[in-house]
């Protein structure tokens, strides 16, 4: 059967197989010719095929579906592998009870003891939401059916008509919503585990299992908080999100209830709140608009009168629920109430806590007009002058009210953040005390700006103030920053009020700066330094909250081992043996980011793994006495990271790297998200990218993951590992904590391959186009040819990826040679870019038949070219339609009562055609 009957009949499995031996007999045949690219020969006989008219675009957009579908079916296997679901989640839950009961039998109150084990918190999972809803959320949900092994998903995934496309516009609410269907699923997991731990319960004090409610693991959500880097969320979203969030805890309590006379009162309380919450979500302003005043005022008012009836705190709720316990007359009943007080107790009144975001600077701003000092606070000369300021208002701050018109009034985000926590607190749900998370944090003044603020609006024991170090300057001085907060006074007593300190670190800048496995060391070195200042400054009864946000890739600190090395590799066990043997206590917290991360908790069965796999890891003490031969090599372990630190960061300051990340930029991704990626000109199109910095964190990850080399996790080991390949590998084979940050890279390096990368940027070298233009034989194509290597000679690209490409090559050899076992690319995902390539390619030879033009709102030809070259293609498509119509004029032959002036006449349907 010849190439093109197979096109013909769409026989994709042939056509498919046909690609994938391409793919193999070009890779075989670049060992005997090493001046080829193995990618660029297959893109070549892509388009070919494509020219003669043996693969159009419906058969390749088959071919991708039929790749993606097989990619879709192992990624299923992968996340029930990933998350342990291979048995009976309820017999798991039983067993890590068990365990707990054993270790507190021998105690001398073993109730006493369970009880500490079972209701001190542990654990929060935190749901974040970014530009990272990379998939439809038919598809997510099937993709989870099908991981859980329901029948459904594969109905979805074997659709002939799948895309791979995110849902259209992603709204803030749509983000909030698969948050929301994430967490209850996580919410009924948690009743798993604790009903698991009471059953235990029962067995060691029969007469009193019930007095316990277990909270080792709770959720949280920034989703609708979370304003660092963005201003389209309105304080009154916020309230209406949390509204929303208090609304499903009361449905989720009156749907748990059990139907019986000890539950009456219970269910009438909640019934009555809940009716009063849904009253204030009818005047709540639509999400993301701007409301007139006057809606404002009707809202608020709606949250005051209505405050004592929608339960702004949990303990009549807790108190009714205790009573409905002792009213109860069976083991089932009682289970039911104390699974639902259980929720009460570690969540309020809402289904997941808040947990609120901004930037360092914004804090900064609202200060200005209380300290008067025109120097920024980061500076080392500034920095006694900020921090003797602030200390000296902390002295004498005074609590002021707030009210909903002052909240609608005030200007600068960072007090109206703190006054919508004050809401929050007092009309909403204040039986916790609200994360209070700042971005950026470089300086301890931005922490004590933070408690002046909290402290001025009376919440300062309601919020918990919280640094962000993610930044290369925040991991270096974090020591610093926090030692420049303790020495405040008022921020010791602080924390002591509040018996805890949070601190937060972010695994997605730092990686990108200074690479991922760096990264991982510099953070557990900043925990161990801070766990030595909390016992300088004799705070060693505070507990220590340590929430490590991170995407769901390996580029952005998510481990891909499994669950087990997830959470082992964010908190190794030798830095919990330290914290343990400091005699500190710790929580840990983690995101879970949409789409990706929510789809661990897609499914009541993939959610019940996620939080077995969470309360192991957690719930289970670590060994005494951990050894781990790489802190027995301190020289060792601090050169390799360092050199990778340093490989990094100037890689990062290399102006190749900007521009292999800046030339296509975020045209290469979809909108995943309702916050832009990269801010756009006002001139049109993408702006060009001339610094890492200018571009986010995500699509800063998932460009280098659509270039085919993800250098923010692999580059630089090569370097570390030639200084001394012996440790390298020994440390691989004998090390936990370094084979586990070094699986992270080899992870990357399997879906990186120099071949590809290289096809990337040959194509934006002028000469590979000359050359192809030197010997095509193909009538017309040499013109073309000649248009895009001239089009691509103006963007002057190549000289600086050229030196790019020696650079990361020379690092992978290096790594190579000391570890042959690198893995390699699978082929299907090299066809994939090698048909993105085809496109690509073929997009840039129509370009040159673009006509000239008159500029057109500022847009020549030749920019118009650039920018198609640039792949935003969208846009110059509207743009050509714009320039080029394919309708007539319409106003040709009407009577505007004046003779008629010049018209342009003719149409462009050939063009178009």
């Amino acid at each position: 059967m010849n190439d093109g009957v197979e096109s013909a009949i769409g026989d994709e499995a042939a056509l498919a197989a046909r690609l994938l031996a391409e793919i193999a007999q070009a890779r075989g045949d670049a060992r005997e010719d090493p001046f080829g690219n193995p990618v660029l020969r297959v893109t070549l006989w892509l388009t070919r095929r494509m020219d003669r008219g043996e693969l159009d675009v419906e058969a390749a957009c088959g071919l991708v579906r039929r790749l993606g579908r097989e990619a879709l079916r192992q990624r299923a296997g992968r996340l029930a592998a990933y998350v342990g679901l291979d048995g009976d989640g309820e017999a798991a839950f039983a067993a890590l009870a068990g365990t707990l009961v054993e270790a507190a039998s021998g105690a001398p109150d073993p109730l006493a003891a369970y009880r500490e084990a079972v209701e001190r918190l542990r654990f929060a999972a935190v749901f974040t939401a970014h530009p990272t809803f990379g998939m439809s959320r038919r598809l997510a949900h099937a993709l989870a059916a099908q991981a859980s092994g329901e029948a459904g998903g594969e109905a979805v995934i074997g659709d002939a008509a799948l895309s791979f496309r995110p849902d259209g516009r992603i709204t803030l609410q749509d983000e909030f919503e698969q948050a929301r269907y994430a967490v209850r699923h996580a919410r009924d997991a948690i009743d798993r585990l604790n009903a698991a731990l009471l059953r235990a319960a029962q067995g060691l004090a029969p007469e009193r299992w019930h007095e316990l409610a277990p909270c080792p693991v709770i959720l949280a959500s920034w989703v609708g908080c979370d304003t660092d880097g963005r201003t389209d969320i309105g304080w009154w979203d916020t309230l209406r999100y949390r509204l929303e969030s208090k609304q499903g805890q009361f449905a989720r309590i009156l749907e748990k209830l059990p139907a019986v006379p000890a539950t009456a009162a219970v269910r009438e309380l909640v019934g009555t709140a809940l009716a009063a919450v849904e009253r204030q979500l009818v005047l709540a302003p639509p999400i993301t608009t701007q409301p007139a005043l006057s809606a404002l005022q009707a809202f608020a008012l709606a949250l005051v009168n209505e405050r004592e009836a929608a339960l702004p705190e949990a303990s009549r709720l807790i108190a009714a629920l205790d009573e409905a316990i002792a009213l109860s007359s069976d083991d089932d009943t009682m289970m039911a109430l104390c699974l639902v007080k259980a929720g009460c107790v570690a969540h309020g009144v809402s289904i997941a806590l808040p947990h609120f975001r901004l930037n360092a600077s914004q804090l900064h701003n609202a200060m200005r007009g209380v300290i008067p000092l025109d120097e920024e606070p980061t500076q080392p000369a500034q920095r006694r002058a900020f921090l003797s300021a602030v200390n000296g208002l902390l002295a004498k701050v005074a609590p002021i009210a707030v009210d909903f018109g002052a909240l609608a009034a005030e200007r600068a985000s960072a007090t109206r953040m703190l006054m919508t926590i004050a809401q929050i607190v007092k009309h909403v749900d204040g039986t916790k005390a609200v994360r209070f998370l700042v971005a950026e944090t470089e300086t301890g003044y931005t922490l004590l700006c933070a408690l002046w603020l909290a402290s001025r609006f009376g919440i300062a024991d309601r919020v918990e103030i919280s640094p962000l170090f993610e930044t290369e300057d925040a991991l270096e001085q974090g020591p610093r920053i926090i030692d420049e907060a303790l020495r405040s006074p008022h921020f010791r007593a602080y924390l002591k009020r509040h018996g805890r300190f949070c601190v937060q670190f972010g695994y997605s800048d730092s990686g990108r700066y200074i690479g991922q496995v760096a990264a991982t060391f510099w953070i557990e070195r900043l925990r161990i330094r801070i766990c030595e200042l909390l016992r300088r400054y004799d705070l060693a009864e505070v507990e220590l909250v340590i929430f490590d946000t991170h995407g769901e890739s390996a580029g952005r600190g998510a481990h891909p081992g499994s669950l087990a090395d997830r959470l082992a590799y964010l908190e190794p066990a030798w830095a919990r043996a330290a914290f343990a043997k400091a005699g500190l206590r710790t929580v840990r917290e983690t995101s879970f980011q949409g789409s990706d991360g929510y789809l661990m908790f897609g499914t009541p069965q993939l959610a019940a793994a996620t939080v077995g796999r969470i309360a192991e890891a957690v719930l289970v003490p670590v060994a005494e006495g951990v050894a781990d031969p790489i802190y027995d090599e301190p020289d060792f372990a601090s050169e390799f990271f360092q050199t990778v630190r340093e490989e990094m960061t100037t890689l990062v300051d290399d102006p190749g790297y900007a521009a292999l990340i800046g030339t296509f930029g975020p045209s290469l991704l979809d909108k995943t998200g309702s916050r832009p990626a990269a801010r756009q000109s006002d001139a049109g199109g993408p702006t060009r990218i001339r610094h890492p910095r200018e571009l986010r964190a995500i699509p800063n990850n998932a460009i280098l993951q659509q270039l085919g080399w993800l250098a923010n996790s692999v580059h630089g080991i090569g370097q570390a590992a030639a200084r001394a390949p012996d440790l390298f590998n020994a440390m691989r084979e004998r090390s936990d904590r370094f084979d586990r940050a070094y699986r992270l890279a080899e992870h990357a390096l399997a879906a990186s391959d120099l071949d590809v990368l290289r096809a990337y940027l040959d194509s934006l070298d002028p000469g590979s186009w000359f050359d192809r233009a030197r010997r095509t034989v193909r009538e017309g194509r040499r013109d073309e040819l000649l248009a895009v290597g001239e089009a691509l000679s103006r963007l002057d690209l190549a000289p600086s990826l050229r030196s790019l490409f020696w650079r990361l090559s020379s690092d992978a050899l290096k790594l190579k040679a000391a570890a042959p076992d690198v893995p390699e690319m699978p082929a299907r995902l090299v066809a994939l870019h090698a048909l993105r390539l085809a496109a690509m390619h073929g997009i840039w030879l129509r370009a040159s038949h673009i006509p000239d033009f008159r500029p057109h709102a500022g847009i020549t030809r030749e920019v118009l070219v650039e920018r198609l070259l640039r792949l935003d293609v969208p846009a110059c498509l509207a743009l050509l339609a714009d320039i080029f119509p394919l309708r007539p004029d319409p106003t040709i032959g009407l009577d505007f009562g004046e003779p008629p002036g010049p018209r342009e006449t003719g149409t462009y349907e050939a063009l178009h055609r």
